[in-house]
């Protein structure tokens, strides 16, 4: 077990939701935080909600899309303050829908923040994370990373990307004897914040609190976990897609409405870049 007290925790769409119940976690555990979002009201709300508890915490306007930008916020964190011990790669959008119905903006959009804003991130600060004696890095990816997600596509195929960015960078890191650096892929269904809005959970689950999963994550962060896979049906689905035959898989999806899950998603209009 690492211990998290004075390290430096990166992390991207921190202004709310997810991100922001994670920010707390880390903060009780007395790590210092360091917030980004494209969002500078609600940004520096939570820094301030965040300080005001007692937290060690600074914070940079940040959209993951722009390398410039996100290579601009890492010099000025290393002047002011000096090398990030994890990284969270949290930012992400979702735009549900049948795929013909939403605009191809939509879709590549879904991709930049996704998928590039990831890369980015991930290129630029890695070398910060190995230079740590106990890095971590930590990708927020979704249940729907291991199956298709119709009326969810983009959303469903960037996520299949960022687990094979991560788990591609796990064996890769181990490979070059960088064992110290954990490596953790977070895969729950739908949560609480509101970017799922009008998605139905599948049977047997429910929408879930972020502040419950934000604790796991800080956990399997802690105790170098590869995964974060809740609720427990979301432990089974890579099983489920890929250990019985499609007819099969197919038919569980349809039982458990996953299938259906996003067919009424309403969402709501603000990214977490």
């Amino acid at each position: 077990m690492i211990g998290l007290r004075l390290k430096r925790v990166l992390i991207t769409g921190a202004a709310h939701g997810f991100g922001k119940a994670m920010a707390k976690r880390f903060a009780d555990r007395g790590a210092e935080v360091v917030l980004t979002d494209l969002h500078e009201e609600h940004l520096e709300a939570t820094r301030q909600e965040l300080a005001d508890a007692g937290a060690a915490c600074r914070a940079y306007v940040l959209d993951v899309t722009d390398g410039a930008a996100v290579l601009s916020v890492r010099e000025r964190l290393h002047e002011e303050a000096g090398r990030v011990d994890v990284l969270v790669n949290n930012a992400g959008v979702v735009f549900g829908g049948a795929f013909l119905d939403v605009p191809l903006e939509r879709h590549r959009l879904t991709y930049r923040v996704n998928v590039d804003g990831v890369l980015a991130m991930t290129h630029a600060f890695l070398g910060d994370v190995i230079a740590s004696p106990s890095g971590g890095l930590v990708f927020v990816a979704s249940a729907s990373g291991f199956v298709g997600l119709p009326y969810g596509s983009s959303y469903a195929s960037s996520k299949w990307s960022v687990i094979g960015l991560a788990e591609s960078l796990r064996a890769e890191l181990k490979h070059q004897g960088h064992r110290h650096v954990g490596v953790t892929t977070v895969c729950p269904t739908y949560l609480a914040t509101g970017m799922f809005e009008g998605a139905t959970p599948p049977k047997t689950t429910k929408v879930m609190d972020p502040d419950e999963i934000a604790e796991k994550v800080v956990q399997a962060v802690e105790h170098r976990r590869v995964w974060v896979r809740e609720p427990f049906l979301a432990k089974l689905t890579p099983f489920l897609k890929h250990g019985l035959p499609t007819s099969v898989s197919d038919y569980l999806g349809d039982f458990f409405g996953a299938t259906s899950s996003m067919k009424h998603w309403r969402g709501h209009d603000e990214s977490s870049g």
